[in-house]
């Protein structure tokens, strides 16, 4: 009995015990919608790690952007006020992850995966880290992006000029833009479809899946399916927050991370043909001839030669990313 009585006698003896059975906290946030491919993946990504962690880490998913924009939560992952985020802010990271996004670099998306998979996108990926982030894996934010408008179709490179296009704050997206002599237009992705709907903007471009999600089709007449681009889609997490891991909880969140983005990528690009069939019945929709294509490819190539001069990446890194893709 004396000893038991020392024993709860010792002050904070309880506190210290019921702190060490404390799980991690990993609070993971987005702006896309809760029906999203990106927010599921997220919720198999958070059943996989709590199981695979033995209970260590417990994870806190925050959707349809109500922690902020998505430049906003990413500085917030950068400080380490959140620990993990997914979304269009990959220059933040690393400027590099431009390079997947070079307008009509790619045919299809396996040539994509195999490039981000490759050594070339492991070394993009392991690079973050010298700006606070810690990438685990890297998928596609869904497939190939087209182009939706109010005014008019797009079937030939005069149907873009003038146009004011809705873009996010992805440089190759705006000059990419400005090469097709539209008119690029900042704003929040979660703003958008009130800029499309008041007028601010004639259009926007982004893949099928999200354009179904945000509903942008119900503000647009027109979607033109160009495949000019595709993004990646890096899973962003606090460097310090996971190097504090233990090597077992750093094993088990890789895994978790990767088995998450290959369930993102399988069902974002097999939903982007279902999302497309759905457009149809909302929009008119159009494919670009292949003539009209390559003049496309013609107009936006001084974006390519833009990103070599100002040094992002060289001719060489790009032409590794094309070797890795054709490697598919």
């Amino acid at each position: 009995v004396a000893a038991a009585t020392v024993l709860f006698a010792v002050p904070g003896f309880g506190d210290r015990a019921a702190q060490a059975a404390d799980p991690v906290v990993f609070k993971f946030a987005h702006s896309q919608p809760l029906t999203s491919v990106r927010h599921k993946s997220m919720e198999y990504f958070k059943e996989v790690l709590e199981k695979d962690s033995g209970g260590r880490i417990a994870v806190e998913l925050f959707g349809g952007g109500v922690l902020g924009t998505e430049s906003e939560v990413m500085d917030m992952v950068k400080v380490g006020n959140l620990q993990g985020t997914r979304g269009s802010q990959f220059a933040k990271a690393n400027p590099k992850f431009l390079i997947y996004t070079l307008p009509f670099l790619f045919h299809d998306t396996d040539s994509v995966l195999a490039a981000m998979r490759g050594p070339a996108g492991q070394r993009i990926a392991a690079a973050a880290k010298e700006n606070g982030f810690y990438i685990p894996a890297t998928g596609v934010a869904g497939g190939f992006r087209q182009i939706t408008t109010a005014k008019r179709p797009i079937e030939t490179v005069d149907d873009v000029k003038g146009l004011k296009i809705r873009t996010p704050p992805i440089d190759s997206i705006v000059q990419t833009v400005k090469a097709l002599d539209a008119s690029p237009q900042s704003v929040p992705y979660k703003e958008t479809y009130m800029a499309l709907k008041t007028g601010v903007v004639d259009g926007q471009e982004n893949p099928c899946s999200n354009i179904v999600e945000m509903k942008f089709y119900e503000v647009q007449k027109y979607m033109s399916l160009v495949n000019y681009q595709i993004h990646p889609d890096p899973f962003f997490v606090n460097v310090k927050w996971y190097e504090a891991l233990p090597a077992d909880l750093k094993a088990a969140f890789d895994g978790a991370a990767r088995k998450a983005m290959e369930w993102s990528d399988t069902n974002w690009l097999a939903s982007e043909a279902d999302y497309l069939k759905t457009l149809q019945g909302k929009l008119k929709v159009n494919t670009i001839s292949e003539a009209n294509h390559a003049k496309f490819m013609a107009k936006v190539k001084p974006v390519w030669t833009h990103y070599v001069q100002q040094g992002y990446f060289t001719t060489a890194e790009i032409d590794e990313v094309l070797a890795a893709a054709k490697k598919k």
